[in-house]
């Protein structure tokens, strides 16, 4: 076997799938350590295994290629297996259980999954698993999280339901699942190939998508559940749902549409706002998340080679400082047991290495000079001034730099309040070893990939769309310059006015509270829940009694003819009918035999033939 064949004969998601299952029966840790050596595994795999289709199989009478390997998938895939790696070895040290770390694990392998997907069959079915495993990750807490989990599974199963649906349509449009085969309505010049069929199929497509990528209003579940599971949890579900999720929607909208850019332009003002009012820290974070797919679905949208570049980039630097921002919040939390940002201050002296691994977070997410957040959100900038297009978008531009300013005022606000705001009043300790050793590393990712002259040649080595510093695509010429005066200006502008900024806003912002007007979805939703299962049980009752009702008459008039004849001609007048008047002894024989049956069974039952029958007509 030559090593190119050792390299592509195993498929990537079962290696960290098969750690999860052994995670229940191994030793603590040996099953964690096995866990990340999986994950470390996937990195290099993806790092070195040539392109092209290394998996082909029939599914379900369908031609189906699970393992694609091109410059997309290599790139999503190495974020997500570094970070991964980092994100087991943080669990082990934060004291997370077996069975949540089997979870955690089960649920990276579905999004590995449907990130090496080749084709919108294996996706779905990978979108699915990726849907409820992250559920089950986010149960296994308890307390408030299992009915956060409930709204998180209705929210993901609604946008499953569509991404299917989208499929199904796109595959009666194109005639294959497979990406780029049978693809309708494009150009011909596209930077990836794929594509949602145009119509029927790209608007279930985005709608389901659009759930997972937190669009406004379909984006309530993001700020509900992540801050509610145990904080290692959250470091795993802020990396890999939404990030999937912006990587399949550049699959399906390879063109882009402006409406799509304007939709993230949106989503980053939308984010900031109310992370800017949150008490929570990690649902500030949360709202962050929203702010920063703001970013990558504006690059996705402009459809342009620098934006789809800037969007894969910002994907990839997000996976890393988003996950890093969770991970010293969270040992904040397990330091202090204290949610509630305003009720901490001063910690820089008692966890010096938290707050370190904080402020590169902080300032990566923020796009200082010299950190990798710098570099991609400078290039959606460009995208959205036309830098290399000449196709200028200012509204755009003005609502990703408000987006900016915002994320400035929150990191300063998270930052001040938390490590340096008055004296602490408690004695804690800093981060674990492990801890200590997840944050840095990626932390280290962080800085590295900035660094001008080291870290950003290779990242973008690694980029799609960019062939060393030269952008590849139709009609782009052009080379990419991260530290352009251009990009410098941006930067210290959006310094200058946080700056002046937060002091003045600091104190009036303290005293808000208000909750996010889209939550209100929340509460509909369970109302119109409870009040549709409370008809649909009604009405089954209703019908049930009905029923029972006529078989058992139809029982008792088959035990009592005579005495059922005689009832009913009571109801005729005197003249039609003449009968004896007598007494039954004992009223005629009564129905013994039960016909109730709940709710599930019947479902069970209902299920059962149904299936019978489809495979019979099979």
């Amino acid at each position: 076997m030559t090593e190119v064949d050792a390299v592509t004969a195993i498929y990537p998601p079962l290696l960290v799938f098969a750690a999860a299952v052994l995670m229940l029966v191994l030793p603590r840790v040996l099953g964690y350590a096995l866990g990340t050596l999986s994950l470390a595994a996937v990195t290099a795999i993806a790092f070195v295994a040539p392109e092209g289709s290394h998996l082909h199989l029939t599914f379900l009478g369908f031609e189906s290629q699970p393992y694609l390997i091109d410059e997309y998938t290599r790139f999503v895939a190495i974020g997500l297996g570094f970070l991964g790696t980092f994100a087991v070895v943080y669990a082990y040290s934060s004291e997370a259980p077996r069975v949540m770390a089997a979870f955690a694990l089960a649920y990276v392998s579905s999004a590995l999954g449907a990130v090496f997907a080749g084709d919108w069959l294996v996706l779905v079915f990978m979108w699915e698993i990726m849907a409820v495993t992250s559920t089950l990750l986010v149960w296994h807490y308890g307390r408030d999280a299992v009915r956060a989990g409930y709204r998180y599974a209705l929210a993901h199963g609604i946008g499953g339901s569509l991404v299917l649906f989208a499929v199904i349509a796109h595959y009666a449009q194109a005639g294959t699942f497979i990406y780029g085969e049978g693809a309708t309505g494009y150009s011909g010049e596209l930077l990836i190939d794929g594509g949602i069929a145009t119509g029927i199929p790209a608007v279930l497509a985005v709608l389901g998508i659009g759930v997972n990528v937190a669009f406004i209003g379909f984006h309530t579940w993001l700020p509900d559940t992540y801050p509610k599971p145990h904080f290692a949890a959250s470091v795993f579900l802020a990396a890999f749902t939404t990030k999937t999720s912006a990587y399949v929607l550049l699959r399906a909208f390879p063109e882009g549409h402006m409406w799509l850019a304007y939709m993230g332009g949106l989503m980053a003002v939308y984010g900031v706002i109310f992370a800017l009012l949150q008490h929570d820290m990690r649902a500030l974070l949360s709202y962050h998340i929203q702010a920063q797919l703001g970013y990558m679905v504006a690059g996705i949208g402009l459809g342009s080679a620098i934006g789809v570049a800037g969007a894969m980039g910002h994907l990839f630097n997000n996976v890393l400082y988003k996950s890093l921002l969770f991970m010293a919040v969270g040992v904040v939390i397990y330091r202090t047991r204290e949610n509630d940002l305003y009720k901490l201050g001063g910690l820089w002296r008692e966890m010096p290495i938290t707050a370190i691994a904080f402020f590169i977070g902080a300032l990566s997410i923020t796009a200082v000079p010299g950190f990798s957040g710098f570099i991609s959100k400078g290039m959606v900038f460009d995208a959205a001034t036309g830098y290399f297009t000449e196709e200028a978008h200012w509204p755009l531009f003005a609502l990703l730099f408000i987006g900016g300013v915002g994320t400035f005022l929150s990191f300063i606000k998270l930052g001040y309040y938390v490590f340096f705001h008055g004296e602490s009043d408690r004695e804690v300790r800093d981060a674990k070893t492990g801890q200590t050793t997840a944050m840095l590393s990626v932390g280290g990712a962080c800085v590295v990939l900035g660094i001008p002259a080291i870290g950003w040649p290779i990242f973008t080595d690694l980029m799609p769309v960019i062939d060393g510093t030269a952008l590849v695509g139709p009609g782009i010429e052009g080379s990419l310059d991260p530290y352009s005066l251009a990009h410098l200006r941006d930067a210290v502008l959006l310094i200058a006015i946080s700056a002046v900024a937060f002091p003045i806003i600091r104190k009036p912002l303290s005293k808000l509270d208000y909750n996010d007007p889209a939550l209100v979805f929340n509460k509909l939703g369970y109302l119109t829940g409870r009040w549709a299962m409370l008809a649909v049980t009604g009405l089954f009752a209703a019908v049930d009694r009905g029923a029972v009702s006529l078989v058992k008459s139809g029982y008792w008039i088959g035990n009592n003819p005579v005495l059922a004849v005689e009832r009913g001609a009571r109801w005729l007048p005197g003249w039609m009918v003449d009968i004896e008047e007598r007494q039954p002894t004992d009223g005629g024989r009564p129905s013994t035999i039960h016909l109730r049956a709940t709710i599930g069974l019947t479902v069970l039952l209902i299920t059962l033939i149904l299936t019978g029958m489809l495979f019979l007509l099979l």
